[in-house]
């Protein structure tokens, strides 16, 4: 995560948003006397919000990480939705 000022971000915006896009990465932006603010592409930020949903719920939280410490363990399958969608 980079941290830069707004002065910096206003000189060089597109250079600074075309990082934060290609790398996926935050960009922290400090302001005078203000608090910072973080700068991210939309569909990071939407990814962001969808996993703070899934994982509000605390059952459902862990069941998300039982799923990924089953993956990382090798006991998953894997599964081409698209034949499964049309029944083949």
């Amino acid at each position: 995560m980079k941290v830069i000022s707004f002065s910096e971000l206003r000189a060089n915006m597109a250079k600074h948003f075309d990082r934060v896009e290609e790398d996926h990465d935050e960009l922290i932006v400090t302001r005078q006397n203000r608090e910072p603010m973080v700068v991210m592409s939309l569909s990071d930020f939407e990814s962001w919000k969808e996993t703070m949903y899934l994982t509000s719920n605390p059952v459902n939280k862990e069941r998300l990480l039982r799923s990924i410490a089953e993956l990382d363990e090798g006991k998953g399958i894997e599964v081409d939705f698209d034949a499964l969608l049309s029944g083949k």
